[in-house]
C-alpha cells in the first residue's frame, strides 16, 4: 500500500473524470483525497486543499474548464507552483495550459479505451500494475453509489435508449455538478425533479447529465412521460432489455417485475421527460439506490422528489450559446439579443437560426420590437416539438380550458410589468364593476391561492408569497396574440387589479413596501386604456410616490401622457383632468420648468374656484401649489399673501390639526424665513412641529420635514446647539424610516454638515458633506438641485479646512451647472455665486471677486429685495471685498448702510447684525477714527 496521498484537482464540470481517476488510484493501492467524497458542507476550501497538499501530491485533470480563471482550480495549481515537482498533470480533454505550467508534461487520457487509459494514468503516478482481483469499495460516498466503480467517462451504459446528445449544449456546469452531488448523496432512491418554464432547457439539461455521467450507470433509460398511459409500455421495453421479462409480456406485469428488480440494484438512471402530474407518475418510481430525473413545468414535486428550479442562462452562457449555434454577432449584439430574449435557451436557439438565415442582429432586434410573437414562431429547432410562441399559446389554451378565471388573471398581467404582482392582496377588494370571471378568480386570499397554484402548475409565471410574476417573453407572446375583444377584457381586468392592489397614500411610510411592489405595474399601464377614476388615481399616486423619491423625469413623462389623455377624453373641467394637472405641475416644477408649472397651477386654481368655490379642499390644494410656483419664480410677495390666505382658510375649513393645514404651515414658515421674517418663521415652525408630533407621530414624513426646517431656523437665530441636536435626531429617524438614500434623508445630512461646521467640527462637516454629495450624484443625478446645493455647501466647507483650491474649483463648476440648469436668478445659483466670490478673494483674485459680488448683489436686490437676509449677506461680503480692493470709503458706506438695514429688519441682537457692527468698528479703527 503506497503511503502517498493523492489530492485530485479538477473542475466541477469534470467530476465524472475525477471519480473515475480516484477509483483507479484506490484500486491500485493509493490513498486518495477527493473534495466531493471527503469534504463536508461548510469546510474551508483553502484550508482543506492546503492540508491535502502538505500530506501528498496533486493529480491535476487538465481540461478547458480547469483553466477557467473563475474556478477554484486556479487557486489549487497556483498554490502548487512553488512545488512543481509534486504536480502530476494528465489531460482529459484537448486544452493548452497557461505558460507557467507548460514545462510539466501531461499524459493524455481522453480518446483511449478504458484499459489503456487506466494504464496511462497509473504510469503517470508510478503506481503498481492492475491487481488480479476487483477492488473492494472504499467507505463513505462510494459505498452509497454501489457497483464496482465508474467506467471511463464517455463510455455508455450497457442498456440504454438515450436520445441523441446535443452537440451544442452550452453552460449549466454548476447545475450539472449540483445534480450529481444531490443524486450521489442520497441514502434512498434519489429523485430530482427539474422544473421550469417551457424552453428553459430542462430536457437538454437531463440529457447532458445522462451523457456526462454515463460512466456511472449500467442502465440509462429515457421515458417520454407527458402521457402517463404510455409510460408502462416504455418501462416494459427496459424490462425486456434487462431480461427481467420476455418480449411481449403484458406491460403491467413487466413494470411490476422491473420495479422490483431496480429496487434491489444500483447504478441505474431513469429519466421521465415532461411529466406533469406527480400523482400520475408516482406508481412508476422505483425504490432502491438508483437515480431518477424528472423534467416538468409543474413545480409541485416535493412529496415525490427534490424540486430543482431550472432558471434561464447567465448572460455569459447566453452569448456562448448564440455563438455555439452559429450566430455571427459581436459581443454587444449578442448581449442585447440575450437581454431581449430573457436569456431563455429555446428563444436564443430560434434567434440563432434566424441569424444563420441571413437576418442581421439589428434587423432581428427591430423585428423583436415590432412583434415578439412572430419572431418566436420562427426558427424552431428540429429536436423541439413546437416553437416558443406556439408553446405559450398551447399552454394558455390548456389553462383557459382547465381554469378560465386563472387564464383571465394571466392575460391581465400580460399587460402590466414583468415584475411580481401582489395578486392575493387584491382578493375581496375588486371594484364593483369588475367582471364576474375576475371576481370568481379572487373571492378571498384563500381562494386566490388556487389561481396562483394553477398558473404555477402550467409554468407560465413565477409565484412566491402571493405574488405572480410573468416572464418577459411569456408576457410579450400572450399580449401579442390577444384578439381585440380579448385585449379589451384584459385591459379592464388589469385596471381592476391595479385598483384592488392600491396600498394607500404614498405619504404614509407604512405603505412604502407595498408601493415598491405595485409601482412598476402602475407605470407600465397605458393611460389611454384607463377607463375609471380609481385606475387613473392609482397611476397619479404612483407618480407622486416616484417624485417623492427624486425621480421627477420618469414621473413627468407618464403624467404628461395621462393629462393629455384626460383632456382629450374627459375635457378640462373633469376632476380626473384637474387631478392630473395638479400632479403634472409638480413634475414641471421638480424638473425646473417653473413657468410651465405656474401656468398650469394658475389655470387649475381658476377652474376649481369656478367649479367648487374658494374653500373646497381641492381648491385650497391648488392655491398652495400656486404659491410654491410663484415663490420659485421670485414672486415672493404674491406667494406669501396667497399662502397666508390659504393657511387661514384651511384652519377655518379643515381645522388647525389637519395634515393639510399643517403642511401649509410648514411651507409658509419656509417662505417667511426666506423673506427675512425669521422670528415669525421660527414661531410657526415650533408650533407646527409640536402639533405634528402629537397628531401624526414623530416618524411621519411631514413631521420630519418640519423638524429639518426648524433646525435650519434655530441655527439662523444663533441657537446652534439646539439646531445641531435636532438635526442629528432628525437624520437618525429619516435614515431608519426613509432609508439612507432617500432624497429627504440626504437633504437632512447636508443640513447636518452645515450645523457641524457652525459648532467648529469642520472635518466632520467635510466628511459628511462629501459622502452626501457622492450619494446624491448617484441617486438623484449630478444636476439635481439638491445635489448642487450640497456641492455648493461642500465648497464652503473645503475652504474652511484650508482646501481652498479644491473649494474654488468645485464652486466654479457648481455655479456653471446651476446657471445652466436653474437659471442665473435662482436662489441656489445666487448663493453659490456669493460663496464663490469669497473663494476668489481667498486666492487673491480680488477684482474677479469684486465683480461677481457686485453682480450677485444687484440680482438679489432685484429678485429678493433690499431687506432680504441673503441680500444683506451679499452686501456685507461686497463691503469686505471693496476694502480688500483699497476702496475703503465705498466699503465703509456700504457697511453702514447694511448695518442700518440689519438693525431695522433683524434686530440689534441678531448674530449677523453684531458681526457687521464689529467689522465696521475694526475698519474705523484702521482709519484712526
Amino acid at each position: 500500500m503506497s503511503d502517498t496521498v493523492w489530492f485530485i484537482s479538477h473542475a466541477g464540470a469534470d467530476r465524472a473524470w475525477a471519480e473515475w481517476a480516484a477509483w483507479q488510484l484506490l484500486d491500485a493501492g493509493h490513498e486518495v483525497e477527493l473534495d466531493c467524497w471527503d469534504w463536508g458542507a461548510g469546510d474551508s476550501f483553502i484550508a482543506k486543499m492546503n492540508s491535502a497538499l502538505e500530506r501528498g501530491r496533486m493529480l491535476a485533470l487538465y481540461s478547458p474548464a480547469y483553466f477557467d480563471p473563475e474556478r477554484f482550480t486556479t487557486l489549487e495549481w497556483e498554490a502548487m507552483l512553488a512545488m512543481r515537482e509534486r504536480i502530476t498533470p494528465v489531460r482529459i480533454a484537448e486544452t493548452a495550459p497557461p505558460p507557467v505550467l507548460r514545462p510539466l508534461i501531461a499524459a493524455d487520457l481522453f480518446g483511449l479505451h478504458e484499459q489503456d487509459a487506466r494504464e496511462v494514468l497509473l504510469r503517470a503516478v508510478k503506481g503498481p500494475t492492475r491487481p488480479d482481483r476487483a477492488p473492494s469499495r472504499p467507505p463513505g460516498m462510494l459505498s452509497r453509489i454501489g457497483g464496482t466503480g465508474p467506467r471511463l467517462p464517455g463510455s455508455l451504459p450497457r442498456v440504454r435508449n438515450l436520445p441523441a446528445r446535443n452537440a451544442a449544449f452550452t453552460g449549466r456546469d454548476s447545475l450539472l455538478v449540483h445534480l450529481r452531488e444531490a443524486l450521489a448523496a442520497e441514502q434512498r432512491v434519489a429523485v430530482q425533479a427539474l422544473h421550469g418554464r417551457g424552453g428553459v432547457g430542462k430536457t437538454q439539461l437531463a440529457l447532458e447529465y445522462a451523457y456526462r455521467f454515463a460512466g456511472e450507470y449500467e442502465y440509462a433509460w429515457w421515458i417520454a412521460a407527458e402521457d402517463p398511459a404510455l409510460i408502462p409500455g416504455q418501462l416494459a421495453g427496459l424490462a425486456a432489455r434487462m431480461n427481467v421479462v420476455s418480449a411481449g409480456a403484458p406491460p403491467a406485469d413487466a413494470v411490476e417485475l422491473l420495479l422490483g428488480e431496480l429496487g434491489a440494484m444500483s447504478r441505474w438512471l431513469l429519466v421521465f421527460d415532461n411529466a406533469e402530474e406527480p400523482t400520475a407518475l408516482a406508481p412508476f418510481l422505483p425504490g432502491g439506490p438508483g437515480h431518477v430525473l424528472i423534467t416538468s413545468r409543474n413545480p409541485n414535486w416535493r412529496a415525490r422528489a427534490v424540486p430543482v428550479d431550472v432558471d434561464t442562462l447567465t448572460r455569459t452562457e447566453s452569448v456562448a450559446l448564440l455563438r455555439e449555434q452559429g450566430a455571427r454577432v459581436s459581443d454587444a449584439e449578442a448581449g442585447r439579443l440575450a437581454r431581449l430574449l430573457d436569456d431563455l435557451p429555446l428563444a436564443l436557439v430560434q434567434a440563432a437560426a434566424l441569424l444563420r438565415r441571413g437576418l442581421s442582429a439589428a434587423d432581428l432586434e427591430a423585428e423583436l420590437a415590432r412583434s415578439m410573437r412572430e419572431v418566436l414562431e420562427e426558427g424552431c429547432p428540429d429536436d423541439y416539438p413546437v416553437s416558443l410562441a406556439a408553446q405559450v399559446r398551447l399552454t394558455l389554451t390548456r389553462l383557459d380550458t382547465d381554469q378560465p378565471a386563472a387564464a383571465a388573471v394571466l392575460t391581465a398581467l400580460a399587460l402590466l410589468a414583468p415584475e411580481p404582482f401582489p395578486l392575493t392582496s387584491c382578493a375581496g377588494r375588486l371594484p364593483e364593476q369588475t367582471s364576474p370571471l375576475l371576481k370568481e378568480a379572487l373571492p378571498s386570499r384563500l381562494g386566490a391561492g388556487g389561481v396562483v397554484e394553477a398558473i404555477a402548475r402550467h409554468s407560465l409565471a413565477r409565484t412566491q408569497n402571493g405574488t405572480v410574476q410573468l416572464h418577459r417573453l411569456t408576457q410579450a407572446v400572450v399580449a401579442d396574440q390577444l384578439t381585440p375583444p380579448q385585449r379589451q377584457d384584459a385591459v379592464r381586468h388589469a385596471e381592476a387589479l391595479l385598483t384592488a392592489a392600491y396600498p394607500g397614500t404614498p405619504a404614509d411610510p407604512r405603505w412604502w413596501p407595498a408601493w415598491e411592489v405595485l409601482l412598476p405595474h402602475a407605470l407600465a399601464v397605458d393611460p389611454a386604456c384607463l377607463t375609471t377614476s380609481w385606475g387613473r388615481y392609482v397611476v397619479l399616486q404612483a407618480c407622486w410616490y416616484l417624485m417623492d423619491r427624486g425621480q421627477a423625469h420618469p414621473a413627468r413623462e407618464r403624467l404628461q401622457r395621462l393629462y393629455d389623455t384626460c383632456l382629450e377624453q374627459l375635457g378640462p373641467d373633469d376632476d380626473d383632468t384637474l387631478r392630473a394637472a395638479h400632479n403634472l405641475a409638480r413634475a414641471y416644477d421638480d424638473t425646473q420648468e417653473h413657468e410651465r408649472a405656474r401656468a398650469l397651477d394658475e389655470e387649475t386654481l381658476a377652474r376649481r374656484r369656478r367649479l367648487h368655490g374658494d374653500h373646497d379642499p381641492d381648491t385650497l390644494n391648488s392655491a398652495r401649489n400656486l404659491a410654491v410656483r410663484l415663490w420659485s419664480l421670485g414672486q415672493h410677495e404674491e406667494a406669501l399673501i396667497l399662502d397666508e390666505k390659504t393657511l387661514e382658510a384651511r384652519r377655518r375649513v379643515r381645522g388647525a390639526d389637519h395634515p393639510e393645514t399643517l403642511r401649509t404651515a410648514t411651507g409658509l414658515a419656509v417662505e417667511l424665513a426666506d423673506a427675512g421674517r425669521v422670528e415669525e418663521a421660527l414661531a410657526l415652525e415650533e408650533e407646527t412641529l409640536g402639533v405634528q408630533r402629537r397628531v401624526l407621530g414623530v416618524e411621519h414624513p411631514d413631521t420630519l420635514v418640519t423638524a429639518s426646517n426648524l433646525a435650519v431656523r434655530l441655527a439662523g437665530v444663533g441657537r446652534v446647539e439646539e439646531a445641531l441636536a435636532l438635526c442629528e435626531e432628525t437624520l437618525g429617524v429619516r435614515r431608519r424610516v426613509l432609508g439612507a438614500e432617500h432624497p429627504d434623508t440626504l437633504a437632512t445630512a447636508s443640513n447636518l454638515a452645515n450645523r457641524l461646521a457652525d459648532v467648529g467640527r469642520l472635518e466632520e462637516a467635510v466628511t459628511l458633506c462629501e459622502e452626501t454629495v457622492g450619494v446624491q450624484r448617484r441617486v438623484l443625478g449630478p444636476e439635481h438641485p439638491d445635489t448642487l446645493r450640497t456641492a455648493s455647501n461642500l465648497a464652503v466647507r473645503l475652504a474652511g479646512v484650508g482646501r481652498v483650491e479644491e473649494a474654488l474649483a468645485l464652486g466654479e463648476e457648481t455655479l456653471g451647472v446651476q446657471r445652466r440648469v436653474l437659471g442665473a436668478e435662482h436662489p441656489g445659483t445666487l448663493l453659490t455665486a456669493s460663496n464663490l466670490a469669497n473663494r476668489l478673494a481667498d486666492v487673491g483674485r480680488v477684482e474677479e471677486a469684486l465683480a461677481l459680488c457686485e453682480e450677485t448683489l444687484g440680482v438679489r436686490r432685484r429678485v429678493l429685495g433690499v431687506e432680504h437676509p441673503d441680500t444683506l449677506r451679499t452686501a456685507n461680503n461686497l463691503a469686505v471685498s471693496l476694502r480688500d480692493a483699497g476702496r475703503v470709503e465705498e466699503a465703509l458706506a456700504l457697511g453702514e448702510e447694511t448695518l442700518e438695514v440689519r438693525r431695522r429688519v433683524l434686530g440689534e441682537d441678531d448674530v449677523e447684525t453684531r458681526r457687521t457692527a464689529r467689522w465696521l468698528e475694526e475698519l474705523r479703527r484702521e482709519r484712526g477714527e
